[in-house]
């Protein structure tokens, strides 16, 4: 497993494994053969309704909580009431903190997330995460929050495949030394990414499928990825991608993919 170095000391498995849209239901089996796997690094959040699956998988697995990167997210309508959804949180999942607590959208409408991000500073400083980021913003409100707060988000976690690959706020980040992690790494299966000769091509020159060739281009440029799946062969075929390189041609014909693809909501719509 390869980590990124985040800008607080920290680091962070540079492939996880998400459970966005996984039935609460079947989430305590789902994650448990994630952690079987391999996988280390699990992304859930509150509006997910699905933490208490990933606490009991946790609990069950035996593995020794310092081995795991657990993240989870602060939702829209709890912007002025972090520390009591934090709280909700931690109870949820069965954990003292987690490694890295979110602000799930800025939600601009509501304009509360300068006073959530303030928040959150407070929360890692009593420990009860190690480190702080936020989630689907674009440059204005990443922006925003390094003009009016001292303390620079550790990760920014956007849609990002190769049809929606985010150059502007992709460049924010990296000047201010924020790492970024993509949501939607496959594109929500919205677009025959798989399908594309490029993909295709790079895929079958090292003897792989195309979407551990589309994950592999995220990993090389150096994007923090957990691809979604409730199906243990295809959690086994997403974590075999570090045995193999693309070539620089490879990458960068999967990068000449780009068109403004969102298949997301756009952040300034989410309220």
């Amino acid at each position: 497993m390869e980590h990124v170095e985040l800008n607080d000391g920290r680091s962070i498995p540079q492939l996880g494994f998400g459970v966005f849209k996984v039935d609460p239901k079947q989430t305590e089996k789902i994650v448990s053969e994630a952690l079987e796997v391999g996988y280390r690094h699990i992304d859930t959040a509150a509006i997910y309704r699905n933490e208490e699956g990933v606490g009991r998988a946790i609990a069950a697995s035996g593995i020794p909580r310092e081995e795991l990167f657990i993240t989870t997210k602060l939702w829209n309508d709890r912007h002025g009431d972090a520390p009591a959804a934090m709280a909700e949180s931690l109870e949820k999942l069965g954990l003292d903190y987690v490694d890295l607590y979110l602000i799930h959208w800025p939600a601009p409408a509501n304009d509360h997330y300068v006073r959530a991000w303030q928040s959150l500073i407070e929360l890692r400083g009593q420990g009860l995460t190690r480190s702080i980021g936020v989630a689907n913003f674009v440059v204005p409100y990443l922006q925003r929050l390094l003009d009016e707060t001292d303390v620079v988000p550790a990760v920014n976690q956007i849609e990002l495949h190769p049809a929606h690959q985010q150059p502007a706020t992709v460049k924010l980040a990296r000047e201010n030394g924020i790492a970024i992690e993509s949501w939607g790494p496959l594109g929500q299966a919205k677009y025959p990414l798989l399908e594309v000769p490029e993909v295709v091509a790079a895929a079958k020159a090292h003897g792989k499928t195309p979407a551990q060739a589309v994950i592999r281009w995220h990993l090389q440029n150096g994007y923090i990825v957990f691809p979604k799946t409730n199906h243990k062969e295809r959690m086994v075929e997403n974590f075999e991608v570090f045995d193999f390189e693309l070539t620089e041609a490879e990458m960068a014909s999967i990068t000449a993919l780009e068109r403004e693809g969102r298949v997301g909501s756009h952040p300034s719509e989410v309220n």
